[in-house]
């Protein structure tokens, strides 16, 4: 979405009269950008789901909070993390067991999800991420599945593009090892 498009739907959201045609608009423009990236969080389509209507229910009490000092998605990409995050750690407090070991559980559910379209070689990829730090996870989900520039994934991630970079060369020097190795 342009700029000025953008403008004008958080124009639009923000008045009485035009806010629920503007956050049907808005959530059809975006609802799967972000279920993607929640789904690359979570790799469970019904968390995702449930993740994905509290980002949205979430945004839409939220959106006259929303300065502008970001792009819209950028703002919106945050709330899907954060709640994405709040739900990995309801999970793992849940299940009594580290964020690491959910993210080794999470994979390994992989299979038996049958929304999970992926082959052999697809699971064995998600296994050697799942074994990545966080953040060096996040940017290379960013970079590899979502082709996303190093450019608005500064603006998203908060951090400077050279940081990004690393860490995506990191990630992918070690999801290779992995691969090599399993």
């Amino acid at each position: 979405m342009e700029i000025e498009e953008e403008k004008k739907l958080i124009s639009r959201l923000c008045s009485q009269n035009q806010a629920d045609a503007a956050f049907a608009e808005l959530v059809e423009v975006y609802k799967e950008r972000l279920y993607w990236h929640i789904r690359y969080l979570l790799k469970n389509h019904e968390d995702t789901d449930d993740v994905l209507q509290n980002t949205f229910i979430k945004i839409y009490k939220n959106i006259k909070k929303f300065k502008g000092d970001s792009r819209l998605y950028s703002w919106m990409y945050r709330i899907a993390k954060n709640e994405s995050l709040t739900f990995l750690k309801k999970r793992s407090k849940m299940l009594k067991i580290s964020n690491e070991e959910l993210q080794s559980h999470i994979v390994n559910n992989l299979e038996s999800d049958v929304y999970f379209e992926g082959d052999e070689i697809q699971l064995k990829l998600q296994k050697a991420i799942s074994t990545l730090p966080e953040k060096q996870r996040e940017v290379f989900q960013l970079r590899y599945f979502e082709e996303i520039k190093y450019q608005d994934m500064a603006e998203l991630l908060q951090t400077s593009e050279s940081a990004l970079k690393s860490n995506y060369h990191h990630a992918s020097k070690k999801v290779e090892e992995y691969l090599k190795n399993n």
